[in-house]
């Protein structure tokens, strides 16, 4: 039996419905196909939340939260585990599922559930933190500095990894005392919405907590306005990043905001170029470079350009494309044909501005070759853009003062690396480089789900997810003093 003749698609109860208050409903805004990428096949059906059924969900969930934030720690943090091992015991069949939909290879959707399953395990032990700290203040008066929920969370996940970067925010969420309304990409439901509302049922969690609602731009309008939802994440496009944060700016809510940017992989004249060569095209191609961490800049110092670029174009002239589901394939299809278009047409201006094109540059349906320029300079589109497809840039430089510039000449970004065997040459350059992540001697795509995760400037709004920044993100101080009696006033 092949992968395409085997569940899962989309479940037969979840087909068109939103998940709001506990159950399955039909979408008063109707539904649409959910395409998967590689074969062009319809695998369900999503149902597609108008304004008026976010503002209703988010009521529920209002209405929900308070007894979820009475609930005793340790019940919280049971979830939580509970969720865990509800993935952990569907692992292979969430797996593929992940893949299919999202187009990635099956590594790729193992890769989801596998840090899905920590991201849980690490939300458990959240609630069972310290929540505050005792304050200095007058005798006979006891001053307490604590951590209280938000109330309301609302999540706006992407596409590209959905069920980690909405989990992420979900499962801290949810065990700090938040109810959460997720409003996943259409394109991606089940990886990103449905798959959590199933296990969180499972799991035990109370009814309301957890809603789930695709929908467009109508919904998530109404999500990021209602005032019942002091808190926006968001992640995906700085354009739609800049457009919630301007609106929760005028709403007076926190917001988290992780997108994109320049993210630059530097590789010194002293680099083993086997080993770099591997990280570049790992950074660069993996999931189709569809991920807000990719190497989509490569520095590289111009005595070793020719051999790097030499190893990359073989790795790119042999590494296999097609149907990430089907286990024999590196590289998988673009998610849409809207986002291969975007990213052709980037490669092309980019060629026509001066680059040259290597290898790749080519595409049968949404399978797009792994595709290398050089000669990429400021003022062309691979370089100033974050392309959010499979492209290396080779970009040279000859000092390390000059790396840093090119590096810096840009609106900021998530990820950056540098790859040489001066590891103490590396780490001074690293230092100077303007990104919320540095790896000396590796690549750019990282997470360990214990690191905070975010970036300035199009990275995001200089806030970070992950670790020891969930309790800051996802609960605000409050300050509660109490005394034994009423002190007298001079009124």
């Amino acid at each position: 039996m092949g992968a395409h003749d085997a569940l899962p698609v989309m479940p037969a109860h979840a087909n068109g419905q939103l998940y709001d208050g506990g159950r399955w409903r039909p979408a008063r805004g109707g539904s649409r196909a959910v395409i998967e990428p590689a074969t062009g096949a319809t695998i369900g059906q999503v149902g597609i939340a108008d304004a008026q059924e976010m503002t209703d969900a988010i009521a529920r969930a209002h209405a929900a939260q308070p007894a979820w934030a009475a609930t005793a720690p340790r019940d919280r943090a049971a979830v939580l585990l509970k969720a865990a091992q509800a993935l952990e015991a569907r692992f292979d069949e969430l797996s593929l599922a992940v893949a299919r939909e999202t187009g990635g290879i099956v590594p790729k959707g193992q890769h989801e559930v596998r840090e899905a399953i920590v991201l849980c395990r690490i939300a458990a032990g959240l609630p069972m933190q310290a929540q505050g700290q005792v304050l200095p203040s007058t005798p006979g008066r006891l001053s307490i500095a604590r951590r209280v929920p938000h109330g309301l969370v609302g999540v706006i996940s992407p596409f590209n990894f959905p069920l980690i970067l909405g989990l992420r925010t979900v499962a801290p969420a949810l065990a700090l005392g938040n109810a959460v309304v997720l409003k996943p990409d259409p394109r991606t439901p089940y990886s990103g919405g449905v798959l959590m509302a199933e296990v969180f049922e499972q799991a035990g969690l109370p009814a309301g907590l957890l809603q789930v609602l695709p929908g467009d731009g109508e919904a998530g309008e109404a999500l990021v306005t209602d005032p019942r939802v002091p808190m926006i994440a968001f992640t995906g496009s700085p354009g739609v990043g800049r457009r919630i944060g301007e609106l929760a700016g005028r709403h007076l809510k926190k917001v988290s905001l992780e997108l994109g940017g320049a993210n630059n992989l530097v590789v010194l004249d002293d680099a083993d170029l086997d080993a770099a060569a591997s990280a570049v095209a790992f950074g660069a191609w993996f999931h189709q470079g569809q991920i807000c961490m990719a190497s989509n800049r490569v520095l590289v110092q111009r005595p070793v350009l020719e051999a790097l670029k030499q190893r990359l174009v073989a790795k790119a002239t042999h590494l296999p494309v097609g149907d990430g589901a089907s286990g024999q394939v590196a590289l998988g299809p673009m998610i849409d044909a809207k986002q291969l278009g975007r990213f052709d047409q980037l490669v092309k201006d980019t060629v026509e501005a001066g680059a040259r094109l290597e290898a790749g540059g080519q595409h049968e349906g949404l399978c797009y070759r792994p595709t290398v320029l050089s000669g990429v300079k400021p003022g062309m589109r691979a370089f100033d853009e974050e392309p959010f497809g499979p492209l290396v840039n080779l970009v040279a430089f000859d000092s390390d003062d000059e790396a840093v510039a090119l590096a810096n000449n840009s609106q900021g970004g998530l990820a950056a690396a540098v790859i040489g065997r001066d590891v103490a040459r590396a780490m001074a350059i690293g230092e100077r480089l303007n990104a919320g992540m540095v790896h000396i001697n590796d690549q750019t795509v990282n997470d360990e789900c214990t690191n905070p995760f975010g970036g300035p400037g199009l990275g995001g709004n200089g806030s970070a997810v992950g670790g020891p920044a969930d309790i800051d993100e996802y609960t605000r101080w409050q300050w509660l003093t109490v005394q034994a009696g009423v002190r007298a006033f001079p009124f």
